[in-house]
């Protein structure tokens, strides 16, 4: 299974507050920890809500907002996308992300939906098209 682990947003994140080299060698270590075991499949932090744009729906109407946006404690501000046996793998690697400063944050763990998870709606054709793109993407990756 894969799970998405979402950073969420603090005031420091959202004022563009970097990390120090403590955090960073300690961050470091960890990701190379999910390397090792083989569960890391990407991750990135974000830049603050500050530099982006959210782009609401209404029917064929679109409407771009420029950030920042209010809710800190709704942003994201960085992510880990990882590959667990279960949700109960997936927190015990989120139980070991370094918080050296001690500041208050939490991460979310979202389960990734896997192409069985759309059961009969995925037609064979939608199937394999999806597999097509994820091989164009890898192959661009190179």
């Amino acid at each position: 299974m894969k799970f998405m682990l979402i950073v969420k947003a603090t005031a420091d994140s959202e004022a563009g507050t970097m990390p120090d080299t403590e955090l960073l060698t300690a961050m470091g270590e960890y990701n190379e920890e999910l390397v090792k075991a083989g569960v890391l499949l990407g991750g990135e932090g974000l830049h603050p809500s500050s530099r982006g744009a959210r782009v609401h729906f209404d029917g064929r109407a679109r409407r771009v907002v420029d950030g920042p946006f209010a809710e800190t404690h709704e942003l994201i501000a960085g992510f880990w996308l990882i590959q667990a046996r279960s949700l109960e793998e997936a927190v015990e690697w989120v139980k070991r992300v370094p918080n050296l400063d001690g500041v208050q944050s939490q991460i979310e763990i979202r389960q990734v939906f896997d192409p069985a998870d759309f059961g009969e709606a995925l037609t064979p054709e939608l199937r394999a098209a999806e597999d097509r793109l994820r091989e164009e993407v890898a192959r661009q990756a190179g």
